[in-house]
């Protein structure tokens, strides 16, 4: 007797199931016109300041949408300030929390793969969500942090299509 129940049971949640949809999360995601955008911001901050540097643009997770070399910026950035924003965007949070960590003497965190442990990369948030990261490299690394700060903070107008 408590076999058929239990049958019974089991055919109604199977049923029922049947009618339940699956859905899927919609997601914000970076466009490259936006990323364009955050890049000019964080560049315009960059020229300001006249520091040469590298800004990187990433989607969330961590692959280059943008990459900008100013005049006179060591090649070396590149991957530097790659690194930063892909770190910013695959951990979602600053970058700098890592080289934090590691200053405080927990030098594990030099071992999570993908993150770079160097102030400079910042995550890109859209109503709670990261939805990319930008990484700045070349100068010292309070000043690759504001400049991407810059951009990241751009970045809701970008998206919405704000300023030009």
């Amino acid at each position: 007797m408590n076999t058929k129940r239990i049958l019974q049971a089991l055919f109604l949640v199977a049923v029922a199931a049947i009618g339940v949809k699956a859905q899927l999360p919609t997601k914000q995601v970076l466009t490259l016109a936006a990323a364009k955008k955050i890049a000019a911001a964080s560049e315009a901050e960059a020229r300001k300041r006249g520091a040469t540097v590298v800004i990187a643009v990433v989607d969330d997770g961590g692959y280059l949408l943008v990459l900008e070399r100013l005049d006179e910026t060591q090649v070396a950035s590149v991957d530097v300030g790659i690194a930063k924003a892909r770190t910013a965007a695959i951990f979602r949070r600053p970058s700098k929390v890592f080289e934090d960590q590691v200053k405080n003497g927990r030098v594990s965190a030099l071992a999570f793969p993908g993150a770079v442990a160097l102030q400079g990369g910042v995550p890109i948030i859209i109503d709670g969500k990261v939805v990319g990261a930008v990484g700045v490299s070349g100068n010292s690394p309070q000043e690759d942090e504001d400049i991407a700060k810059v951009g990241a903070d751009y970045a809701a107008e970008a998206i919405k299509g704000g300023k030009q």
